[in-house]
Order: structure tokens, then C-alpha cells, then sequence
């Protein structure tokens, strides 16, 4: 879908090399600027799987020969990524308004955790500390636990990286439309805000509660996870009126008038503890096959290799395998294009003699 859109990207950790092998997964050709002679972040492998699909080429940026080589990239490309803190690139001379000389029509990829501005701009920080701040932390995890929320899928991810690529696209349009290049300034702690706009919707009608456990998604007994007898987990989450009567149905709970009161939020305590101890009888598999084809809202609660075995993953595809490394398809899909097996995930520096060649070439 995105075939003839080239990007460069500077390596970076986290939220911008997510973006960028979206790109990629997407058809982008993706040249990733990998520190010459460096070495993966610790605990990151010598070919990481956010590299997948993209090319990958070696430059040292404080040599004057290298970042000319980058400039020439810059020059035949429509977009930039990097993910520093504020003033690194400008420093480097290779800021925005040193790269719109050499390509005025150039989309200019900003991500950071708290933004280009403000007083918290030039500080270290992490994904919990951004959603923590902007108030998307506050309804994770159960009430009396403080709130924690997966690593990274929160904040780097969904915050930040599917924000850059938005803006990237956004930006891209409008210089094919003949409106010049743009600087996307893609903040984690901004994104952490906007997505919170759904939930915000419920303020007005008391749907949204500012304490924990009080609000309809994040204290109710039908919209949590229970342990099963066999350390497993259950999700429940049945709002709705006839779907929360099929979640009590399929339990013979249906002419309890304990759970009856389905927004009762004084019965809601009472509910949960009566919830948890149903759960804590049965395996998690007995929980499966009783809500199975039905419209309860129950799914059992996976981690990700048990999830590529699930009925449903397996018959999409999501979890593959390939050269040993166990990943997600692309995603979204299309209905005019075949789904694709991820990309090969490069060497650092695989294609630095190749993409050499290719811009001595076409000068």
C-alpha cells in the first residue's frame, strides 16, 4: 500500500523503529541508519525485529563524510524518523531547518516521550512516566493496586509510535499535495491525552468516575480478569445489557437477584468477590469451553505463544515463526493486497555497500 514511499530512519530505541517497521510491514522502503560500529540497546539481539522489512546501512554522524551521505538520502526521500531528545539532531547540523535545504518537501519525524516543548522537553523519562502524567495510567490495573498497564504496548506503542505513523502519512499527503514538507512534533504524552477522549465521552453521563474501581470499565465484577483453579486467567467484559444476560446465563447465574443490579456500583464489591470464587473452581479450559461461540464477552487470558496456538490466531495467522523468531503479522489488512509474510530482519549495515552504490548511481 505504501509502495514508492521511501523513509529514512535513524536508529533510535523503542516507539520509532516501531513506527518505521510498520512502514515497512506496509511496502515503505525503509532505510534504517545504524550507528557505525555500535551495538544493539542491553538486552536487544544483534538483529532486532523492529529492523524487519527495512534496509539497513551504517554512518557515523559525527563524520562530515557520512552525514553528507545522509543528506543525499534525505535528498531522494519524502520522510525522516528520529527519536532523540530535543536539540540532538540540531546539533548535529541535520535539524529541520538544516535538512529543508536540501529537501524542502521533506516530512520530518519528531518522536519523544514529553515533546518538542515545555519544561519537561530536555528530561529523561519512559513510557509509564508519560501516560503516568497525561492521566492514561490511572484506570489500570485493579482498584487499591497502584496503576500499572502492559510495558510499552500503552505508551511507546499505541501513544507514540502509531501516533508518528499518523503524522508521517498525514505529512506525506499533504507535500505530494504541493504544501511543502512538516516537522510532526509525535509526543508520547500527548498521544497518552488524546486517547483518552473515548473514555472522556462517558464524564458527562457518570460513565467516567476520577476514583479508581468506580468508573463502568475498571470496576465492575463484569469487566475485569479472574484467576482459574489452574493459575490461569478469564477476561470478562460484558457491558452491555444482553450480553451481560448471556455472561450470567451461561454460569445458571440468570435469576440471581445478587447480580441482577448489573450498575449497581454498592453491589459491586459483593459481585466481584462472588465472581472470583466461581472462577477458582474450574480450570481455565472449563471456562473456555462453557463461553465458547457465545456473545458473553469471555476470552481466556493468554500469554503470546500460548495465543498462537488459539483456534482463532492460528486460522488468521497472526503468530508466525520465521528463522527462528517468533512475530506478529503485519497489520492492518487490505482487501486488495495478499497477506504478507513479515520482512527479513537485516544485518546492522547489510545494505550499506548496495544503498552506496544506488546514490552514486543517481546523481
Amino acid at each position: 500500500m505504501l509502495e514508492g514511499l521511501r523513509i529514512v530512519e535513524i536508529e533510535a530505541l523503542g516507539p520509532a523503529p516501531f513506527a518505521c517497521m510498520m512502514l515497512a510491514d506496509l511496502g515503505a522502503d525503509v532505510i534504517v541508519v545504524h550507528r557505525k560500529n555500535g551495538r544493539p540497546a542491553p538486552g536487544m539481539p544483534e538483529r532486532s525485529l523492529i529492523d524487519r522489512g527495512k534496509r539497513s546501512i551504517e554512518l557515523d554522524l559525527k563524520s562530515a563524510h557520512d552525514i553528507a551521505v545522509l543528506r543525499k538520502l534525505v535528498a531522494r526521500s519524502e520522510a525522516l524518523v528520529e527519536g532523540f531528545r530535543p536539540g540532538v539532531m540540531e546539533r548535529l547540523g541535520l535539524g529541520p531547518k538544516d535538512l529543508a535545504a536540501v529537501n524542502p518537501d521533506l516530512v520530518y519525524g519528531r518522536m519523544t516521550g514529553w515533546g518538542q516543548t515545555g519544561p519537561r522537553a530536555a528530561t529523561a523519562g519512559h513510557d509509564l512516566n508519560y501516560i503516568a502524567l497525561s492521566g492514561a495510567a490511572w484506570y489500570g490495573s485493579n482498584p487499591g493496586g497502584p496503576p500499572f498497564t502492559p510495558p510499552t504496548l500503552v505508551g511507546d506503542i499505541g501513544d507514540g509510535a502509531l501516533y508518528l505513523v499518523a503524522g508521517i502519512l498525514a505529512g506525506v499527503m499533504a507535500a505530494r499535495a504541493g504544501r511543502g514538507g512538516t516537522v510532526v512534533d509525535a509526543a508520547i504524552v500527548d498521544g497518552s491525552a488524546h486517547m483518552m477522549n473515548l473514555m472522556m465521552t462517558m464524564a458527562s453521563t457518570g460513565g467516567l468516575s476520577m476514583t479508581r474501581g468506580r468508573s463502568l470499565l475498571d470496576g465492575p465484577p463484569w469487566s475485569r480478569c479472574y484467576a482459574c483453579a489452574d493459575g490461569g486467567f478469564i477476561s470478562v467484559q460484558c457491558l452491555e445489557a444482553k450480553f451481560h444476560g448471556e455472561f450470567l446465563a451461561r454460569l445458571g447465574l440468570g435469576d440471581d437477584p445478587d447480580l441482577a443490579a448489573q450498575f449497581d456500583r454498592s453491589a459491586w464489591p459483593r459481585q466481584t468477590a462472588l465472581m472470583a470464587r466461581i472462577f477458582a473452581r474450574e480450570p481455565r479450559a472449563h471456562w473456555e469451553a462453557l463461553f465458547a461461540g457465545s456473545d458473553a464477552c469471555v476470552a481466556p487470558a493468554l500469554t503470546p505463544f500460548e495465543s498462537a496456538a488459539d483456534p482463532h490466531m492460528a486460522a488468521r495467522g497472526v503468530w508466525q515463526s520465521i528463522d527462528g523468531v517468533r512475530q506478529a503479522a503485519p497489520a492492518p489488512r487490505f482487501s486488495t493486497e495478499p497477506d504478507k509474510a513479515p520482512g527479513g530482519i537485516p544485518a546492522r549495515g547489510e545494505h550499506t555497500d548496495a544503498v552506496l552504490a544506488w546514490l552514486e548511481a543517481d546523481r
